[in-house]
């Protein structure tokens, strides 16, 4: 395979909601370029990107998949991605790398929740993005809806460059108002005939013309010039202003195609090579610092991991771009991240499932490697004396978990192993192994998310699994101030045990008060790993309770804390006067102290109006606007308080704040309620105290489980 430079390499990433045609316009591409003799098709399970088995069962791309094509001596890297927002992961991935993105919208439904969303990580990473619009010859294509609500939702930059001469069963050809030429099909697609435009058509052709004319000149002042001067611009003069508007973001042209009939595409890959940037100007990488990073060929090898994909007979491959000198086979780099040398040996191209060996990668060019020892996504290989590691990639947070239960005792280890392979491929998704809970949890995007991590651990790592229902991370703490105290006493022929605690429990607050019967000896405000605080303090006097001791009923307190006796969960803020006890020359020892100290702590924590506290989670739901009302009616219902409302275009932003126990499955249900069209984000916010009555059910389930 060819070696090409920097200058005649594009790399794209093609992102839209699902549905919109991504995968059949990649494979339309592939096929009209010559590198394949046949088109592929979703329905034939074929295409060269949607190639796994789970992406055959589901109908749709699951995983981003690197392609290459050469069209006129230009090397066009495409990545297919997913639509559906639960593999956003697969996507955030292949902005980083990508150096334009073109956003495919269907002609019946237009600007969806899906690229709204892949629309914000293009603004994020600044990327130079163009629009396309497909499916013109489905029976309900509405051109012109589709562009109003692009430019309402990404602004006056979006700029026609070509409308359909007609839609639905009569779409055949497209007019383009960059070349003022109709191009007409053969029924089949393919090589169209280049015609005059009609004369129908001639005044609206010529009004785009003006205005896509108007808005290039319009950046650059040089241009407007030209144009107030001469009243039109050369094709090298829009050229050179097209590239530069798109490399600003100052215009979004938008094209028309019918992927699936071969109809317009070729077009698109040529203004690819003639006008997006290359990598040495888009997209330009960022180091851990923030300080740009220029893509030079003249430097020493540099390369960022953005993907890792496992292979059965390979083991990892390690999608990576080079953003610097040649990576060649053979050299010895050292990993930024881990300090360690890496060999580097397999390269290949990559074309789907298909791969070509290389012996060099250019800089700016997308590829892969194998054999890349303790090496993952995220990591910044480099010479031995190079120093720059790349900002790494920010994946969003998970909105959904759930926790396994695996059928076979014994696996354990098993099933650790294999969720840490998967979230190495996958950085979207979490695996929390929780002590507090007893539980190993998965967060993920969405309910899809999740059972393709569930197929992946039964069909690649053979294990017998179900997800059930994850437990609530409660917090308890109290709300009266109490005395309390134990003795603990236990004799068994020899040496026995012996220990009695007296303490002062109060809930923390601001400002507290001293209490005048108390000496303080010594204070301990310790920061609890699970939040909140603990204040311990010694208050004996008379020396009834050695000091050695203090230590062991410190640890009886922290013992009880980290499984509180109304739910098993933690407690939090408290400050505990240990003021009077006693003790014994010869049976008391630290044990008899840590558990007196437990059971006086367990005695008087229920004796002080204990109470339960959930974690309250801030959500964005993004949703159309006809949705709006039934999706606040539903937060509603779960506990849910309403804290602002905003709005772009059509689409609407509601914040709220929602407790955990009520978002376990809410990914799916505004699925439901929103027929696909709605997503929404989470973060942590605080803590806060549930109701009565869901309080008395936690505290009677654990009880049923400590019997159990």
């Amino acid at each position: 395979m060819n070696v090409y430079k920097p200058s005649k390499i594009r790399n794209i990433v093609l992102l839209g909601h699902a549905g919109s045609g991504k995968t059949t316009l990649a494979e339309t591409m592939l096929f009209e370029s010559g590198s394949k003799k046949r088109r592929g098709s979703i329905e034939q399970k074929n295409t060269s990107s949607d190639y796994h088995e789970v992406e055959h069962e589901k109908g749709k791309s699951v995983f981003s998949s690197l392609l290459n094509l050469d069209w006129r001596g230009s090397k066009i890297n495409l990545i297919d991605t997913p639509g559906t927002a639960d593999y956003i992961g697969e996507v955030v991935g292949a902005l980083r790398v990508a150096d334009t993105a073109i956003f495919a919208l269907n002609a019946e439904y237009g600007v969806e929740v899906g690229t709204e969303l892949h629309w914000k990580y293009t603004e994020k990473y600044n990327i130079p993005s163009l629009i396309i619009v497909n499916k013109p010859d489905n029976e309900y294509s509405d051109f012109q809806k589709t562009v109003d609500m692009a430019k309402e939702r990404f602004g006056r930059g979006v700029v026609v460059v070509q409308y359909p001469y007609s839609e639905g069963e009569d779409f055949h050809a497209i007019i383009d108002v960059l070349k003022m030429t109709m191009y007409e099909f053969p029924e089949d697609g393919g090589k169209p005939d280049k015609l005059p435009i009609p004369d129908s058509h001639k005044s609206q052709a010529e009004l785009l013309h003006n205005e896509l004319v108007e808005t290039v000149a319009e950046n650059d002042e040089t241009l407007l010039d030209l144009y107030l001067e001469q009243g039109e611009l050369t094709e090298s003069q829009m050229r050179e202003g097209l590239h530069q508007s798109l490399l600003n973001r100052d215009i979004f042209p938008l094209f028309c195609c019918c992927a699936k009939r071969n109809m317009g595409t070729g077009r698109v890959m040529g203004f690819l090579g003639n006008v997006a940037p290359d990598p040495l100007e888009a997209n330009l990488p960022k180091s851990v610092e923030g300080e740009d990073i220029k893509l030079d060929t003249n430097a020493d090898p540099l390369m960022f991991i953005w993907k890792n994909s496992s292979e059965s007979h390979v083991g990892d491959m390690l999608y990576f771009k080079s953003y610097g000198g040649t990576v060649k086979s053979g050299q010895d780099l050292v990993n930024h991240t881990t300090g360690n040398g890496v060999r580097v040996s397999g390269l290949y191209w990559i074309n789907g499932n298909k791969r070509v060996e290389a012996n060099k990668i250019p800089t700016g060019d997308l590829a892969a490697a194998v054999k890349l020892k303790n090496t993952g996504v995220n990591d910044t290989l480099h010479p031995k004396d190079g120093e720059v590691a790349i900002e790494p990639i920010h994946f969003p947070e998970p909105v959904i978990r759930t926790a396994i239960e695996l059928k076979q005792e014994g696996e354990e280890d098993k099933l650790g192993n294999a969720l840490h392979q998967l979230q190495r491929e996958d950085p979207s998704m979490k695996i929390e192994h929780s002590q507090e809970l007893k539980q190993v949890i998965v967060h993920g995007q969405g309910e899809e998310h999740l059972a393709v991590i569930k197929y992946a651990l039964e069909t690649r790592f053979n294990l017998e699994l179900e997800y059930i229902q994850p437990k609530i991370p409660y917090r308890e703490t109290i709300t009266k101030t109490v005395r309390t105290e134990y003795k603990h006493k236990k004799q068994s022929g020899g040496a026995g045990q012996y220990a009695a605690v007296s303490m002062l429990m109060e809930p923390l607050t601001d400002n507290m008060p001293e209490h005048n019967d108390l000496k303080v000896r010594d204070t301990q405000e310790i920061e609890l790993e699970w939040g909140g605080k603990l204040i311990f303090r010694n208050c004996i006097v008379g020396g009834v309770i050695d000091n050695r001791f203090m230590p062991a009923i410190l640890k009886g307190i922290m013992e009880k804390m980290e499984a509180g006796p109304l739910s098993n969960c933690r407690v939090r803020d408290l400050r505990i006067s240990v003021y009077d006890g006693d003790m014994h020359s010869v049976d008391s020892n630290d044990a008899a102290f840590r558990t007196a100290a437990l059971m006086a702590f367990r005695k008087g924590f229920l004796d002080a109006k204990p109470k339960l506290m959930e974690p309250i989670y801030d959500i964005e739901v993004t949703v159309p606007a006809n949705y709006m009302g039934d999706v606040m009616s539903d937060i509603s219902t779960r506990r849910g308080q309403i804290m602002g409302m905003d709005s772009e275009g059509s689409i609407q932003k509601i914040k709220a704040q929602v407790p955990l126990e009520e978002l376990d499955h809410y990914a799916t249900r505004l699925k439901s309620i929103t027929q696909g069209s709605a997503r929404y984000s989470r973060e942590f916010s605080h803590y806060d105290q549930v109701p009565h009555d869901i309080q008395q059910r936690v505290m009677e389930e654990t009880m049923d489980m400590q019997e159990a």
